[in-house]
């Protein structure tokens, strides 16, 4: 059983129209973001008709067949069915082959671990970087940086106004709606949705809790922003990076970094056309650290893989990226000179030592364009 996660219009669904068609085999295709409520008795008559397939060629003799089951993660208890129906096929022998999709990985992780162990193999489709959007549509590094990786409102790019609203109808309001206020309990729907505005504004920035619940003009306390700030992120549209500090038990209690999963996001909700968004050079630098930022996101490939930020004494360091006992501290030089910033790499590098290496990316170091064509960190 394959488990396909992602956030929304990254391609999941035409990922599995191609391995359907790879595969040739007879499909059962469902989806729970259809209206009407799901439970086990949803995903248990879909199974049957998968198991039917299986059937439907010899009745003495059972043939492979492939049942596709679209945001899985919205039925109820869908992790306990799953369980059941493949632990009695896996008994009678029954050769369906099973690919969940699923746009909430936070929702879905749980279930995953709680009751699927040992029977999925998870697949992760992340936003598109800029060698795939160049590849695809011919985009280049400042057309990618501004409007982000996309694949489904690229071809709305040369009406700004239009792309603007798809994303945010489209896309932004669609996975507030339905991918997380549909699946978890938000008291305060209102502020989820400021908070989500707020941190598309400061991207790139550090920003405490208590300074946005004054942002935010709202009672919420930093608790609640903190557990509304996890719900976005795992929905793949904003999260907010930890201090990096050596010791996980500090890191937790830091004002988070902002940090948007798709410049795009950014884009569309700010007041800046193409054309000005390039000639600010503030906001552009900022839009640059953020596409860094979101490359690296995507690069993360396991639980053993975190991206954070680093500062102490005035001096900052944009990203730290820890995996496998590996600390490569990154500075990204896309605006103006702000002094201190690339000192920050020393000094990180003077903290932690010999695990750690440094990279500068922009101006003096490695080339942006090529960063973003990194497939992983060794690179």
């Amino acid at each position: 059983m394959q488990v396909l996660l992602g956030p929304r219009q990254v391609g999941k669904t035409t990922l599995a129209r191609q391995a359907r068609e790879e595969l040739n085999l007879p499909v059962h295709t469902a989806s729970a973001d259809e209206p009407g409520l799901k439970g086990g008795a949803w995903i248990a008559g879909q199974w049957e008709a998968g198991r039917d397939l299986c059937r439907s060629h010899d009745a003495s003799r059972l043939t492979p067949a492939l049942l596709i089951l679209d945001e899985i993660q919205k039925v109820t208890g869908w992790s306990e069915s799953v369980k059941r129906l493949w632990d009695e096929d896996s008994g009678d022998g029954m050769p369906l082959r099973v690919l969940l999709l699923g746009s909430s990985p936070l929702l879905i992780n749980s279930g995953l671990t709680e009751s699927l162990a040992g029977r999925f193999e998870v697949l992760r489709a992340t936003h598109w970087t800029f060698a795939e959007m160049e590849s695809a549509f011919g985009w280049d590094l400042e057309t990618f940086i501004y409007f982000g990786g996309y694949p489904g409102a690229a071809s709305l790019i040369e009406d700004e106004e239009r792309w603007r609203i798809y994303l945010r109808d489209s896309l932004i309001e669609t996975t507030i709606a339905r991918d997380v206020l549909l699946t978890s309990r938000v008291d305060k729907p209102a502020l989820l949705r400021r908070l989500f505005d707020l941190a598309c504004r400061y991207s790139g920035r550090e920003l405490s809790y208590t300074k946005m619940v004054g942002q935010l003009q709202d009672a919420g306390n930093t608790t609640t922003l903190a557990g509304y700030l996890d719900l976005l992120s795992g929905v793949g549209m904003v999260t907010g990076l930890q201090k990096y500090a050596g010791e996980a038990v500090r890191r937790r209690a830091s004002s988070p970094k902002l940090q948007v999963y798709n410049t795009g996001l950014m884009s569309a909700l700010s007041h800046y056309s193409f054309t000005e968004a390039r000639a600010d050079r503030s906001w552009w630098g900022g839009l640059v650290e953020s596409a860094v930022g979101a490359h690296l996101l995507a690069l993360m490939t396991s639980r053993e893989e975190e991206l954070y930020y680093w500062r102490s004494r005035g001096k900052e360091v944009d990203f730290v990226y820890e995996t496998e006992r590996k600390i490569t501290a990154i500075e990204v030089k896309g605006g103006p000179h702000r002094p201190g910033r690339t000192s920050g790499l020393e000094a990180f590098s003077n903290a932690f030592g010999a695990h750690s290496r440094s990279l500068l990316i922009g101006k003096g170091g490695i080339p942006l364009e090529r960063m973003l064509r990194w497939r992983t960190l060794r690179e």
